[in-house]
């Protein structure tokens, strides 16, 4: 039996903390949600999700991705009604991977190609931390942008499982199960690491947009206060 979902949260929770207090992130927890940086924060996750639900479909009956492929996490299609909302029926169009995100994008494909052991980082970091903070970020986002039910918010929606608890804890068993070895296991830690790190860096190209929205002084206000949120801006737990 492997040790890897211990060695995950252990190995992640310096990178957790630092995510968690990104300026962007502190605002979107405290209710300061800005729908135009909210609007190119779905766009962004879109490209993300997109390259590795492509990565991890190719690789499902791989040894290690296969314990951890499970179609019902998939993003895509929740995130195209989202910009569909936010941008109209033409979205494809008016939207485009920042800089942070295609570095992100780019980084999936390698490691598809050259060592998809490596992806299983990838699903951990972003699919956890959705199925932890989904709902309490939903509610967070419907009620500072003034959405109705159903609007703008299917990203938070996993509507294929309806016990997220039991889910997180099958997803922990699948890792402990996996055919790796310590040095794997390492690299797969390391990999998490470096991907909270260019979730950041997309937090942090939208804190202009969004300091730009809501000026200055009122975002040095909300940075400033003590007291970390309930959740995080889905990334791991």
């Amino acid at each position: 039996m492997s040790n890897l979902a211990t060695k995950l949260r252990e190995g992640t929770k310096k990178a957790h903390t630092a995510a968690e207090n990104m300026g962007f992130i502190k605002c979107f927890l405290k209710g300061v949600v800005e729908k135009n940086s909210y609007r190119k924060l779905v766009a962004n996750f879109y490209f993300v999700y997109a390259a590795m639900e492509e990565a991890m479909e190719q690789h499902q009956q791989h040894p290690v991705v296969s314990k951890i492929y499970f179609p019902e996490l998939h993003r895509k299609a929740a995130l195209e009604q989202d910009l569909q909302y936010y941008f109209g029926s033409n979205w494809r169009e008016q939207v485009a991977p920042s800089a942070a995100t295609q570095q992100y994008v780019n980084r999936i494909r390698e490691i598809a190609n050259i060592s998809p052991e490596l992806l299983v980082a990838h699903s951990y970091t972003r699919y956890i931390g959705d199925l932890s903070g989904g709902q309490i970020l939903k509610g967070i986002a419907q009620r500072a942008m003034n959405l109705s039910e159903g609007e703008g918010t299917a990203f938070y929606e996993f509507e294929q499982i309806p016990d997220e608890k039991g889910f997180k804890a099958k997803y922990r068993a699948n890792l402990d199960e996996m055919p790796v070895d310590e040095s794997t296991e390492d690299r797969i830690v390391a990999e998490a690491i470096a991907a909270f790190g260019t979730n950041m860096q997309m937090f942090q190209e939208l804190e202009g947009n969004l300091i730009k929205s809501i000026g200055q002084m009122l975002y040095n206000s909300v940075t400033r206060r003590r007291g970390r949120g309930s959740t995080e801006l889905a990334t791991a737990e």
